[in-house]
């Protein structure tokens, strides 16, 4: 079976075709600045880069870009024809409380996609967009929804609820509901994999951390609890977006003549890294930056490092006990020098940090970067959400149950 993966952005359409018979990527790519005259298309075909190419019409929307992504898939061999692909899957922001695994696309499930637009207005809306445009370029093959949020069903109660009144939660749905569960489930099965264990038997704390971050305390292989909530917004401090700060500011700065829609911009778009910094949000160009004697980066990489620590230290006295700490995402994986911060920030529970590992790990295979004698063992795993999203569209596609204990190799 061949999957087409699809991530619709705002303004991008990333995508990947998939041979399930081997799980092999037979083409990925990204058509970026969609709904621009300067739409472009980027993809390679069997691990070889094809020439980059400006879209013209063809990127004025998503569902023209989409037409004309499958037709580059045909022009570039990588199919002979677009009835080679037999399954669509999608990547979906929030499913809120009503779905809590992969569905088929249908009535139903577009509802739930429309309704939580409010939810995830930076997401859900231009996902719906890609689905119905997938929808009119592929019409006769079933389309998956893989919702961020599944993975974070099982939180509990406790972890779920904020301590706000009943009548919020009831008829407002305000809750924490998480993200990135995607990556997040991959590296815990992965991880289930590399210890040896069955994933029910698996208590991970894991780390995505990119221009957007989260973590989540995996107890049996669930979710136990996550770092963000009812929007990306809570949680650890990321590239633009704030993480954690006091609801007051927010009365505070309305109080000083700032709008709402100012506010959430602001918190959303040039806070985090950026904000702190004054400079990026990129961590390498922090980290020069901080080499370079930049104060206001140095801060920025500390403040960053500091929120992990403390999120990982909270969710290990949650857990029955901690089999690892898992890193993975952009910054996860390629950024040496801010894991090793962060081991020697976890000293005090017994990390350390093995340099040699560390400093020869960058971005490929899966290690420990930790000391043989380390309290607490630190992996990098590379995440591969469109692997698990082509995964649950076969298994959708042919009727049978999402596992949860699969060969994630």
């Amino acid at each position: 079976m061949k999957v087409f993966v699809v991530n619709c952005g705002s303004s991008s359409i990333k995508f990947q075709l998939f041979d399930m018979a081997d799980e092999s990527v037979m083409s990925r790519g990204v058509m970026e600045r969609v709904g621009t005259e300067d739409a472009t298309v980027s993809m390679s075909v069997a691990g070889q880069a094809c020439k980059p190419t400006a879209a013209g019409q063809a990127g004025r929307d998503h569902h023209t870009g989409l037409k004309a992504i499958v037709s580059a898939l045909v022009d570039a061999g990588a199919i002979a024809s677009v009835s080679e692909i037999e399954g669509v899957g999608h990547r979906v922001v929030h499913g809120a409380a009503e779905i809590n695994e992969s569905r088929r696309i249908d009535a139903d499930v577009l509802k739930v996609i429309k309704d939580n637009c409010a939810l995830a207005p930076l997401h859900n809306p231009a996902n719906l967009a890609g689905i119905e445009a997938a929808f009119e370029v592929l019409p006769d093959v079933p389309h998956v929804a893989v919702f961020d949020t599944a993975f974070l069903a099982d939180l509990p109660p406790t972890a779920y609820r904020y301590a706000v009144p009943e009548k919020w939660y009831k008829d407002y749905h305000v809750r924490k509901y998480g993200f990135h569960g995607t990556s997040h489930r991959y590296v815990t099965l992965r991880m289930a994999e590399l210890l040896g264990k069955q994933v029910d038997e698996v208590n991970l704390v894991t780390a995505h951390l990119g221009n957007g971050c989260s973590m989540t305390a995996v107890a049996g292989g669930k979710a136990c609890d996550h770092s963000m909530g009812m929007t990306p917004l809570e949680g650890l401090m990321m590239g633009t977006r704030s993480g954690d700060i006091d609801p007051a500011v927010i009365f505070y700065l309305a109080g000083q003549g700032v709008s709402y829609d100012q506010i959430s911009q602001l918190l959303n778009k040039s806070a985090g890294l950026l904000g702190v910094s004054g400079r990026s949000n990129d961590m390498r160009d922090l980290l020069a930056a901080a080499e370079d004697g930049d104060e206001r980066a140095e801060l920025a990489v500390d403040m960053f490092v500091y929120r992990i620590a403390k999120y990982a230290g909270a969710y290990q006295a949650i857990l029955p006990s901690t089999d690892a700490l898992v890193l993975t995402g952009g910054i996860g994986e390629n950024c040496p020098a801010v894991r090793e911060k962060l081991c020697r920030r976890l000293a005090g529970l017994g990390v350390v940090v093995s340099a040699t590992r560390n400093d020869n790990y960058v971005g490929s295979g899966e290690d420990r970067i930790t000391a043989d004698d380390s309290a607490l063992a630190i992996w990098v795993v590379p995440t591969n959400e469109e692997l698990m999203i082509a995964r649950d569209t076969q298994a959708v596609a042919a009727g049978k149950p999402i596992k949860s204990d699969r060969d994630v190799k």
